[in-house]
């Protein structure tokens, strides 16, 4: 079985990879141990955001009134977990049908690299195949990472993944980790029903956003009832008993808190372990693969794309990092005409789904004024939206932040209201390299939530009409 190119892996780094591979002419074959699609698909991005509308549709039924509309409703727990995973299993029957129509080869099995241009391939009935590319991308994701204190067991600590399969609705939960994958679980289990307590080492929620997005989070949370625990450390777990009893170390002592169960969101691991690395010398640094702009490794002939490899772990980062990489495969073979441009990790959109949404891009304000910047900054209350306050979300705001001596658009922060759809626009206009000349020239549409971006904008300068 000899190919141009092999992609161990089919997350949204490897099947990007093998369509980008075929549509270039490439002989292509894939390798997946478990599901096409991989973590996002079937454990991530997708079945989570299913999680979460099951956890909106609640909210509006418990506030149903407040829309001169009277409903009542219970959760049917099963119901809500067995409908993510449909949507999971639909999106991973959809990579399927997307590599036959590339005329993609899926090999089912667990791949390791055997030697140069070689990945052996051990199948679930423990046969062994060797297949061979002339151009190997490893893109084998990530998984949750375990601290030596908290130990997942999968049953009362546990990762993402069990946290998304319940057999149970629990009463309380802990959540350890305030970054996307904790808050997004710590907005659905209140939803449906469960006491929650977040406990973050460092001082504030959703520590890699702008200071004052993560601020109006926690103001949020509180009024939710969410027990919000910054500076603070789970330094032990109890799980002799019905429940959990966590040790945590605050600022003013020690606490005890209980709860039927205790999710661990502090971050993820790559999967480089067992996969060949030291077999063919591909250099590691602090548990990722070394790669250069093009993501080739060491190793001739070996690439690494998506959470294996330095740069934001998010989905849109590995697709468009292994599209780079394979065009630039094809450029080297003379099957593209041009050498790609390579990828700009700080204009990445980061986005949250928990209510409110977040969504950013660029520099915070903090990181603006630390590397020198003179700036402009314009916020804009969704409280004085129209289309905020029609839909009963007004909770929230747009930040924007220029530079102040040539008007470039440094960054973009937001909290509320389906932000997660409106932060392209900051992401276009800054490849542009576009200026609030041309933000304010640009008609917004009203009544919009993206109006209040070029709204935001107006305030940096001193030009708002709506507040």
């Amino acid at each position: 079985m000899a190919y141009d190119v092999v992609v161990l892996g089919s997350g949204t780094g490897g099947y990007p990879a093998a369509i980008r591979a075929a549509q270039l002419g490439f002989k292509v074959a894939i390798i997946e141990k478990e599901n096409l699609g991989g973590v996002c698909l079937n454990w991530g991005c997708i079945p989570t955001k299913a999680l979460l509308k099951s956890a909106q549709v609640m909210q509006d039924i418990q506030h149903s009134k407040d829309f001169g509309i009277e409903a009542t409703g219970s959760v049917d727990f099963p119901a809500v977990i067995k409908r993510s995973r449909g949507v999971a299993d639909k999106m991973s029957k959809g990579v399927q049908f997307l590599m036959r129509k590339n005329k993609i080869d899926v090999v089912m099995g667990y791949g390791k690299l055997k030697a140069k241009g070689q990945v052996e391939v051990t199948g679930a009935d423990g046969k062994t195949q060797i297949v061979e590319g002339k151009h190997i991308i490893v893109a084998t994701g990530a998984r949750s990472r375990e601290l030596p204190n908290l130990k997942q067991d999968g049953k009362k600590v546990i990762g993402y993944r069990e946290a998304m399969t319940p057999t149970d609705n629990p009463k309380s939960i802990i959540i350890v980790g305030s970054g996307a994958i904790g808050v997004e679980f710590a907005y659905f289990y209140y939803s449906m029903g469960a006491k929650v307590t977040i406990v973050e080492f460092l001082p504030r929620i959703v520590p890699v956003e702008d200071e004052e997005i993560s601020k109006e989070l926690e103001k949020q949370y509180k009024k939710y009832g969410i027990e919000v625990l910054t500076n603070s450390e789970v330094t032990s777990v109890d799980t002799s008993g019905a429940g959990v009893k966590a040790k945590v170390k605050t600022p003013t002592g020690e606490v005890t808190l209980e709860a039927d169960v205790v999710l661990s969101a502090v971050g993820i691991a790559a999967n480089i372990e067992n996969i060949g690395l030291e077999t063919l010398g591909v250099k590691t640094d602090k548990g990722k693969i070394t790669v250069d702009k093009f993501y080739q490794t060491n190793v001739p002939g070996i690439y690494s794309v998506g959470d294996c490899v330095p740069g934001q772990a998010l989905a849109h980062v590995s697709t468009k990092e292994a599209i780079i990489c394979v065009e630039n495969i094809a450029y080297t073979e003379k099957k593209y005409a041009h050498q790609p441009e390579g990828l700009d990790y700080n204009n990445i959109p980061g986005c949250t789904y928990c209510t409110p949404e977040i969504a950013s891009v660029g520099f915070t304000e903090k990181q603006a004024r630390d590397a020198g910047y003179e700036i402009k900054v314009g916020k804009f209350p969704l409280s004085a939206s129209g289309k905020a306050t029609g839909a009963g979300h007004t909770e929230g705001f747009v930040k924007v932040i220029f530079d102040a001596k040539y008007g470039e658009w440094l960054g973009t922060h937001m909290i509320g209201y389906n932000v997660t759809e409106i932060i392209a626009e900051t992401v276009l206009g800054r490849k542009l390299e576009t200026t609030y000349h041309e933000v304010l020239d640009a008609v917004h549409p009203h009544p919009t939530i993206s109006e209040a971006v070029k709204d935001a904008v107006e305030a940096a300068y001193g030009e708002a009409i709506h507040l």
